[in-house]
């Protein structure tokens, strides 16, 4: 593991955070000081406790929260609407969120109705991501006819269908049995190096940080603060024997350490 660099000092990145804070009206202080650059093609989990910010840092990016300080850039080459001129960007939530009277294919269309797709692209694209997660042949099944681990996947086809410049991911797998989410985790890293995806990914789960990423973010206790950025080899192999790999453990020990240290740092600080 070898330390990451942070901040709006690489020219070619996909989205920027320069010393951004968050203050919501109850006056509680959710982020602190975040400066953060994301590059195309990474998978940038944010580690840490609940309540430190993780999840703000993806509604701030998504624009469904504004900053209360510093800014958020984008990059040049970033692939924007056409119509809104806002950066292609998707976010998959912690909770399906599906509609239980749309068949699968159809909830996944939903982006592109709203976009006004024609019926031919839409078809075309709708088709390309349920193959992408893995659900040929569920195509007119409903929600409550799957599993939780196949509806996790329809919103993650629906997040596809757009073919995002940037995939947000609210710990999606949180609720999951571990087999199902072992099982995703490594589809969703099989699908990001396929699709050339870039994603930033919350979760407070260490094992799953390092199984999937090729960089962690660990912060502090609120207000958030980034305590440590660090590389990972994004091209070492992910399958089932990585999980028991030295690699694999020394990597989390070493973000556990970081872990453990910024929560430390924090109740250090506050004292």
């Amino acid at each position: 593991m070898n330390q990451g660099k942070s901040g709006a000092d690489v020219s070619d990145y996909v989205v920027s955070m320069v010393g951004v804070g968050k203050t919501f009206d109850n006056r509680l202080e959710a982020l602190k000081d975040i400066s953060l650059t994301v590059e195309p093609g990474e998978f940038v989990s944010l580690l840490g406790p609940s309540g430190c910010g993780k999840s703000t840092i993806l509604r701030l990016v998504a624009g469904l929260t504004p900053v209360s300080r510093g800014r958020i850039d984008w990059g040049d080459k970033v692939r924007r609407h056409e119509r809104t001129g806002r950066p292609d960007l998707a976010f998959v939530f912690q909770e399906a969120t599906l509609m239980p009277w749309r068949t699968v294919e159809r909830n996944v269309a939903i982006p592109l109705v709203l976009g006004r797709l024609s019926k031919a692209e839409t078809e075309a694209r709708v088709r390309q991501a349920i193959e992408a997660v893995g659900l040929q042949r569920f195509e007119r099944t409903y929600p409550r006819q799957l599993s939780g681990g196949m509806k996790m996947r329809v919103s993650i086809a629906r997040a596809l269908v757009t073919r995002p410049a940037v995939l947000l991911m609210d710990e999606p797998f949180a609720a999951l049995d571990e087999i199902t989410r072992q099982k995703l985790n490594r589809d969703l890293v099989d699908l990001w190096r396929r699709e050339r995806l870039t994603i930033v990914f919350v979760t407070h789960n260490v094992y799953e940080a390092v199984y999937l990423s090729s960089r962690i973010v660990v912060m502090t206790p609120r207000p958030g603060t980034l305590h440590s950025d660090t590389r990972l080899d994004g091209e070492i192999e992910r399958d089932d024997d990585f999980r028991t790999s030295s690699t694999y453990i020394r990597n989390c020990e070493q973000a556990s350490r970081r872990l453990k240290a910024a929560m430390e740092g924090s109740m250090a600080g506050a004292q």
